[in-house]
């Protein structure tokens, strides 16, 4: 009996220290998460509306060095000319080609009127006319008495595209372009300009649809930071006027 009562006492006095601790402790046991079955995904947990907002993801800045786009810049107007096909003009000299027919084959120049003289051909329009459409027009001419005719044209010498340099400087005259030509090149071609020259009022005259505009141009303020002055590409037939 003596053994019994001591051992229930010591499971009451066990039994009491448990619920002690509990009362301290007091923890909620984690409710269990059913297991999904094969091919079931288990849904996402409902969002506790009392927590605060995740922050929102911050535009991610641009890699250092990297290249920002820029719109091209427009094409200067004055310097189109120079890029577009080549027209043929007075005094230019062709070297045209009619494949195993040297009769028909010249080297001509083109007169001041705009027109070169062929066999068969007789005149025919060239100045204003590229090479291609020169080429174009007399086949079509040759067709008439040769069967397929196949004609190249070609520019050998180019003396139509000129300026003139007039005024103050060491050479005033008229100089060829047989390539893209700026306005000092042109002073340069004339042997600069002279001692007593007027820098700062030298104009470009210049054929725009039927009427002469000029063009300033400062001569003073090539290079000049502070108002830089464009030296810009001349067009055949311009005229450098230095007072």
């Amino acid at each position: 009996m003596k053994q019994r009562f001591a051992a229930m006492t010591l499971v009451c006095a066990s039994m009491a220290f448990a619920a002690d601790l509990l009362a301290q402790n007091p923890q909620t046991p984690a409710k269990p998460q059913p297991v999904p079955t094969s091919g079931t995904v288990p849904p996402a947990p409902a969002e506790d509306p009392a927590a605060p907002a995740a922050p929102a993801t911050a535009k991610p800045a641009a890699a250092p060095g990297a290249a920002e786009w820029r719109a091209p810049r427009p094409a200067d107007p004055r310097s189109v000319e120079m890029s577009a096909a080549y027209q043929i003009g007075p005094e230019d000299l062709l070297d045209i080609s009619v494949w195993k027919n040297v009769e028909l084959s010249r080297v001509v120049p083109v007169r001041p009127d705009g027109k070169v003289s062929l066999p068969l051909v007789n005149d025919i329009q060239a100045a204003g006319l590229t090479p291609g459409e020169l080429r174009d027009q007399i086949t079509t001419k040759l067709a008439e008495y040769i069967p397929a005719p196949e004609v190249s044209v070609m520019v050998r010498e180019v003396h139509s595209r000129k300026v003139a340099v007039v005024g103050a400087v060491k050479m005033p005259g008229r100089y060829e372009m047989k390539s893209p030509m700026t306005v000092l090149e042109a002073i340069a071609l004339a042997q600069g300009l002279t001692d007593f020259a007027s820098r700062d009022r030298i104009v470009v005259l210049r054929e725009v649809n039927g009427k002469t505009t000029q063009i300033p141009f400062n001569y003073r303020k090539i290079g000049d930071d502070g108002a830089p002055q464009q030296n810009f590409f001349l067009r055949a037939g311009d005229i450098v006027v230095v007072p």
